[in-house]
């Protein structure tokens, strides 16, 4: 089976069931700061989840593109990967366990036609701290199907909760599904830590938020949300032995083994570090992780994301150096990566065109980021090498290779590690986050706040950000359009496009726009309509493969309209007062605000 293929069945099966095809959504999380990146499909349908109206409806199904980076230290063994594609099936306050488990186990035993002998099931085993009790329904659902209760297990909050993507927000139990990837006969009883057994779909049921203070509550509307990693499932059901042997994963590892030239240590590298064992260099793995990393690389460059030392930036910066290092450690000489890169485009452009599309600016950077990377790592190597006198680097000298060097923590951890050194983690951590306001939980991915919390208080920052956007357009000009945002309950921080500093004139001049729409105590009303029908009436959105059929455009006063999926006020004059504390460059073309309400 290929990845084309288990996307048509997927599909087709939960539209014949009354779902309706959604496009998946960009990597950058819109409103949601708990996370730098999308990294499930459930991120851009949190305020669905938590009682807004989708446009499309209650039943939904969709493909998400996905990045996690929590799981990094086991990408290249047979089934991690940092970029993923999801698919998903979604139920908002339609129906719940029993119809979610009954179609799950109809498109495995009768869509993809597998044995239910190879099949076994994971349920949550309660929490009583919490006064979340065992998921016993889930269990007799299953077994109601003809599953034995043999290969059921009930298992922790480790493993069958999920949630929420943030700090905050919607969560709940869940149940996994697991195929035998074994050659020697599957075993009657179901033994999940037995590593033949891999898991390829999850179905969560949310049936709680849990709020700022630990606590979950009931949801009135209870959903269902689920995901199926396409690229272990088509390997698993291949009879493949790890996701590399896919399309296109395949290709891309190709055409990194192309570029081996030699299976020892490169000479740059070990000029630098005497690591004795030379043969116990893992090559297999190494390629796995060039490959891997430089097309998650691709799909964030395709965002319009460039290398930096913060945020979603760093997490790029961190993959495409780590790529470089093992492509230093098993022989690739120096520019390769935009030769991988051009590959990804190739190979995974035609459904996801934004690869084509920004191709120029991906190659560029990636090239720019070699070179500004190679410049440095040799010099930092032997620097490196000068470090560890008493088997331990001081938190002080891996912020230096950083700072200096341009060496991620995560790198200089590595290649400790490689030499048997000790790192001073808790000492760099706080050197890090005085410099750099970027803590070691951002570079994993996440960082405190939230707009999943829908709290008053970001509901109102939210708000204010639509009627600021509308205010830049008509200060500075309609080339003017949100690139990005992040928004907690104390303030608004807000990307858009334009070339240059904003002068004191025109800060003032928005922040008096704003706040005469304030004044006039304008209605927030929301009206439904097709994108083309939004695009008539003069709303505000970046238009194109974002939006589905329908959409929800919010109009402020005849000040601002602009298509959004909420939460909002319900009229200007609860917002207070608007104030730009801060204006400052983003990135090449980008600028970037902060305001507060008072």
């Amino acid at each position: 089976m290929t990845t084309k293929e288990l996307k048509e069945k997927y599909l087709s099966f939960f539209q014949k069931h009354d779902h309706q095809l959604i496009i998946g959504s960009s990597l950058k999380p819109e409103n949601d700061p708990t996370v730098l990146f999308t990294t499930a499909g459930m991120h851009p349908l949190v305020p669905y989840l938590l009682g807004e109206k989708h446009p499309s409806g209650q039943r939904l199904t969709d493909i998400q593109k996905c990045i996690r980076t929590g799981d990094i230290d086991e990408v290249g063994d047979d089934w991690h990967l940092t970029f993923f594609e999801m698919l998903g099936n979604w139920s908002l306050g339609d129906y719940f366990k029993k119809e979610a488990i009954t179609m799950s186990f109809q498109f495995l035993t009768q869509e993809l036609n597998i044995p239910v002998t190879k099949l076994a099931f994971t349920c949550f085993e309660g929490d009583e701290e919490h006064n979340i009790p065992k998921d016993e329904e889930s269990a007799e659902i299953w077994q109601s199907l003809g599953v034995s209760s043999l290969r059921i297990s009930f298992l922790g909050k480790e493993d069958n909760w999920w949630g929420p993507a943030g700090q905050t927000g919607p969560c709940g139990p869940d149940t996994e599904m697991f195929y035998w990837v074994g050659s020697e006969p599957v075993p009657e009883k179901f033994d999940p830590s037995n590593k033949n057994w891999v898991e390829i779909w999850n179905d969560v049921f949310m049936q709680y938020n849990k709020t700022a203070d630990g606590k979950y509550q009931e949801l009135d509307k209870k959903n269902v949300d689920t995901g199926m990693g396409l690229e272990r499932t088509v390997a698993v059901l291949s009879g493949m032995s790890s996701v590399y042997e896919i399309e296109p994963l395949s290709t891309i590892v190709l055409q990194v083994t192309s570029l081996v030239s030699d299976l020892e240590l490169a000479p740059e590298f070990s000029s630098s570090i005497d690591l004795t064992d030379q043969a116990g260099v893992d090559v297999e793995k190494s390629i796995r992780i060039i490959a891997d990393h430089l097309r998650a690389a691709t799909f964030i460059l395709a965002e319009n994301i460039e290398p930096s030392n913060v945020e979603q930036g760093y997490v790029l910066r961190r993959l495409i150096r780590r790529a470089i290092r093992h492509g230093k450690k098993i022989g690739i000489e120096d520019n390769f990566t935009s030769k991988v890169v051009e590959v990804v485009i190739d190979k995974m452009g035609g459904f996801y065109k934004e690869l084509r599309t920004h191709r120029d600016f991906i190659t560029e950077q990636i090239a720019k980021e070699e070179e500004k990377f190679n410049n440095t790592l040799e010099k930092g190597l032997k620097e490196f090498a000068k470090l560890g006198k008493d088997k331990k680097i001081s938190g002080q000298e891996i912020f230096k290779l950083f700072t200096t060097y341009g060496f991620p923590y995560e790198m200089t951890v590595e290649l400790a590690l490689e030499n048997g050194l000790e790192v001073d983690m808790e000492a760099y951590e706080k050197e890090f986050i005085k410099h750099q306001e970027l803590s070691r939980t951002a570079s994993a991915g996440k960082f405190k706040g939230g707009l999943a919390d829908q709290s008053v208080e970001t509901t109102r920052l939210h708000t204010a950000a639509h009627l600021m956007l509308a205010a830049l357009r008509q200060v500075l000009g309609d080339h003017v359009n949100q690139k990005g945002s992040n928004i907690t309950a104390d303030r608004l921080r807000y990307d858009f496009s334009h070339p240059e500093k904003l002068t004191d004139d025109q800060k003032q001049q928005v922040e008096d726009l704003v706040n005469e729409q304030i004044g006039k105590k304008a209605p927030v009303t929301i009206k439904e309509m097709t994108v083309e029908e939004a695009k008539e009436s003069g709303a505000i959105g970046v238009f194109g493969d974002k939006y589905g059929e329908k959409v929800k455009v919010y109009t402020m006063g005849d000040f601002s309209k602009e298509i959004c999926g909420g939460p909002h006020v319900q009229n200007t004059g609860e917002l207070g007062h608007f104030r730009i504390k801060k204006e400052e460059s983003s990135s090449s073309g980008v600028r970037r605000i902060k305001a507060v309400l008072e």
